[in-house]
């Protein structure tokens, strides 16, 4: 669903894979099990297997969900030439439609592996999780109606990276759910959805071009930068609720050490409107997420 700044060249063999599959977006579906996984860690849980089981279903989820974008936006119309972003294998005529649909099936088919392993080991309920999550990326840009082209991806983002992606992984390893999953869910699902306000900050022109009614071409520029501000900020104020409400110790607090960095990004995405600028501003707020998720999940782990 989110993409990061653009290669200098056109890619070729193995690259125009990797673009298509948009890399440098997987921190924004590790991010979420690193967290899930370090809660069920508090309480002195951790099963390996399933752990790395949860974070291969959620990586091979974002890839097929990248590809599954790259050929829909293409069938659509979506991609033009004039786009800021990186480039879209489809669109550009780098590999046929049919090689990225069949790598998109592949995708999900090692997702759905991972699934079945999981569900084996920590009950049905993932199968509705793992279904649900691979129906969300088809229908981002796919199906009759998707709900990427009206303003609805933001509300998804934050459902699947966050509540979704830290619930399940918590879930997996303990084989319950805590209201601790849920509170640290939300400050990680906001910066996912912070990262396709970007996005689609970038992208507002062509997109509006294009028939496609995102949040940000819903809102225009100026409200969307302030979005944006608001999803990051209000992401720091609610790292400490377990803290103080909870069980957990001021070790939550240890994602604030990264809060200069992110008003860096929010400054950047409020004053400059290039191409070059937002995609650095794209690419920041991704690494900026994962930085954020695996501070949060040491500041877990210190708490036992």
């Amino acid at each position: 669903m989110m993409t990061t700044a653009a290669p200098a060249t056109t890619p070729s063999g193995a690259r125009i894979w990797l673009t298509a599959a948009r890399i440098r977006t997987l921190p924004a579906s590790v991010a979420p099990v690193l967290v899930g996984t370090a809660l069920a860690g508090f309480l002195h849980v951790f099963h390996p297997l399933r752990f790395f089981a949860a974070l291969v279903g959620a990586m091979f989820i974002q890839v097929g969900t990248n590809l599954s974008n790259d050929y829909s936006d293409a069938r659509r119309g979506a991609d033009a030439e004039d786009r800021l972003g990186p480039v879209r294998v489809t669109a550009g005529g780098l590999v046929p439609p049919r090689r990225v649909l069949l790598a998109t099936y592949i995708s999900f088919g090692v997702a759905v592996l991972a699934g079945i392993y999981l569900i084996a080991v920590a009950g049905w309920q993932l199968l509705l999780v793992g279904a649900a999550s691979i129906l969300a990326g088809v229908l981002y840009t796919g199906g009759p109606r998707p709900y990427g082209y009206e303003g609805l991806g933001e509300l998804f983002v934050f459902l699947f990276f966050g509540i979704v992606a830290v619930a399940g992984s918590f879930f997996v390893q303990v084989k319950h759910l805590d209201w601790e999953a849920f509170a640290l869910a939300v400050p990680v699902g906001l910066l996912a959805a912070s990262i396709l306000v970007v996005n689609n900050l970038r992208d507002i022109e062509t997109d509006r071009r294009a028939g496609k009614r995102t949040l940000a071409v819903r809102l225009g520029r100026s409200r969307t930068r302030s979005l944006f501000a608001a999803m990051v900020y209000i992401s720091y104020l609610l790292a400490p609720v377990t803290w103080l409400f909870g069980p957990l110790t001021a070790w939550v607090m240890l994602p604030w050490l990264t809060l200069p960095i992110a008003a860096g990004i929010a400054r950047q995405v409020r004053n400059r409107m290039d191409g070059a600028s937002l995609n650095q501003a794209l690419a920041q707020a991704g690494m900026l997420q994962l930085a954020f998720c695996t501070l949060l999940s040491a500041g877990l782990l210190l708490s036992r």
